[in-house]
């Protein structure tokens, strides 16, 4: 059982709206600052984002961040200023490493539908590395976590992220199928997707996160077809 328990709920989560972009934000992002919700272990950002057909991000610069994004339904097309061209599609692993500097844009490779994708950042370990990109195919996920990302030593993973205390795992449930979360000092759960009860939190769907601190390792129970994103985190900024 967690030693402390946080659920933070959809409605709760602040949201920037455009003419072509819906986002929502689990943390402070933009112009929605709270000084009491910037991060949770290592991860600083997890944006719900639906982008409408023809439309996206601009050029824009970020730099000492892992971005991380998983395409749940859709295309998006990725293009930075390191020649790195890529399109992400559901079950594609994309992770950009910002390091020292890097521009990139990010545009619905669709003309006709939206594209809903979650994108996550977590601080790198080291600072000023040299700007990086790495995308790999998953293919089929089921009732077991795959793991996504992972900078942990001797975890294997389809993509890298920058950071030896952060790994990502993924898995997409039915009803009734369930998995048990790694044991971590810090537990990101979200369900972009479904409805789960979390051992010793309760129930969690559409949204929703639970934030779990010095857990053992719940068991995560789909009560209806689950896309599920947990973050496995031994480390928090700061120290």
């Amino acid at each position: 059982m967690p030693a402390h328990c946080e659920i933070r709920r959809a409605a709760d989560r602040a949201v920037t709206t455009t003419a072509w972009l819906q986002s929502k934000h689990s943390f402070s992002f933009g112009d929605h600052y709270d000084p009491q919700n910037t991060h949770f272990g290592l991860l600083v950002v997890n944006n719900d984002d639906w982008v409408a057909p023809a439309s996206g991000f601009d050029t824009h610069s970020h730099r000492d961040m892992e971005i991380l994004t998983w395409v749940l339904d859709g295309e998006l097309a990725h293009q930075d200023s390191a020649g790195n061209r890529g399109v992400i599609y559901p079950g594609l692993a994309q992770r950009m490493s910002a390091g020292s500097g890097i521009s990139h844009s990010e545009k619905n490779d669709s003309a006709t539908r939206p594209v809903h994708f979650v994108q996550m950042w977590v601080v790198p370990d080291q600072t000023a590395l040299s700007p990086g990109y790495q995308q790999h195919e998953i293919g089929h996920m089921g009732a077991e976590l795959v793991t996504i990302a992972s900078g942990r030593p001797g975890r294997d993973a389809a993509i890298f992220v920058h950071n030896r205390d952060a790994a990502l795992h993924g898995a997409r449930l039915r009803p009734g199928e369930g998995v048990t979360a790694p044991a971590a000092p810090f537990l990101h759960v979200y369900v972009p997707r479904g409805r789960i009860t979390v051992e010793g939190a309760g129930e969690i769907s559409d949204g929703d996160a639970v934030r779990l601190t010095d857990t053992d390792g719940p068991r995560l129970t789909a009560r209806e077809p689950t896309d599920l994103l947990v973050w496995e985190m031994h480390a928090k900024l700061g120290g």
